[in-house]
């Protein structure tokens, strides 16, 4: 089973979709920190002549170090909803596919959810519907899952996966550096990347595209076989363990011999490849 994680965003960019659409099971990972200014309750779409605007579900009052599981909506807002649907108005003179997409969005604000992380799940899985997506999509908190012993940002993932019984694990390409990739072939695991091919598509304007908006923009000038083509532009990189790892293991096993190295790790030849297994052993 392959398995995607990401913290509950606010109608993500196509890239978001991609994972979604790649794996079997795509987990919402709310059991960290909500971080202010991000895209849990906020993202981009067109302005009317140029350029870019934010819409955004307002939030109740919280302390700098609430979980985004106890994030809630502010409800009691009631015109926040009317009031993106009114910022969509100047795509209906542009966009051919205006009516099914304020379609979509009243149904998703058809709702009195007031978790940020349960909202974001069901809006997802209504544009998931919209576009043939299957995807399992489940919530990191309703998991029971066991964190203990996470000792570092890419071992969040490893304990998920292993616990899910995931047998890869695919994540952005941007956050490839977080990650340790012989921790994983340790548990058996392989470890990916989705490097995202997100080509322009016509906006129905004559200045410069905006990349990486909502997937409301995306859907709003691209019928739904459209963007199940463009959900499949992308590559996925195998991760390999640099050189510098190898010294990270025998430090993690306390023995100065990369062969006992492999005594701990019998997985770790084949993960390995020849070219590195050739500059371990000099």
């Amino acid at each position: 089973m392959k398995i995607g994680i990401m913290q509950p965003y606010f109608f993500p960019y196509l890239g978001y979709f991609q994972l979604i659409n790649t794996v079997d099971k795509f987990v919402l990972f709310d059991d960290v920190q909500y971080i202010r200014h991000g895209w849990i309750n906020r993202n981009r779409i067109l302005k009317p002549e140029a350029g870019w605007q934010y819409i955004v579900a307002p939030l109740e009052s919280h302390s700098q170090k609430t979980l985004i599981r106890d994030i809630r909506v502010k409800n009691q807002m009631q015109d926040w909803k009317d009031r993106i649907l009114r910022q969509m108005v100047h795509y209906k003179k542009r966009a051919p596919h205006y009516e099914s997409v304020i379609a979509l969005l009243q149904k998703c604000f058809d709702t009195d959810e007031a978790d940020i992380c349960r909202f974001n799940r069901d809006c997802l899985l209504h544009v998931c519907e919209y576009l043939n997506i299957s995807t399992s999509i489940s919530i990191s908190s309703e998991l029971n899952l066991d964190y203990s012993e996470v000792n570092d940002a890419g071992e969040w993932a490893l304990k998920i996966c292993k616990q899910l019984r995931g047998v890869e694990y695919i994540n952005p390409v941007g956050g490839k550096d977080i990650f340790q990739p012989w921790k994983f072939s340790q548990n058996n695991i392989k470890l990916s990347f989705l490097k995202s091919d997100l080509k322009p598509y016509s906006q129905k304007r004559s200045d410069v595209f905006e990349p990486g908006l909502s997937i409301i923009d995306v859907m709003m000038f691209n019928s739904p076989r459209e963007i199940r083509s463009m959900l499949k532009l992308y590559e996925i990189e195998r991760a390999s363990v640099e050189k510098v790892n190898i010294e990270k293991i025998a430090k993690k096993t306390q023995t100065p011999s990369f062969y006992q190295s492999l005594f701990f790790y019998p997985n770790l030849l084949e993960f390995l490849g020849p070219e590195v297994l050739e500059f371990a052993m000099i």
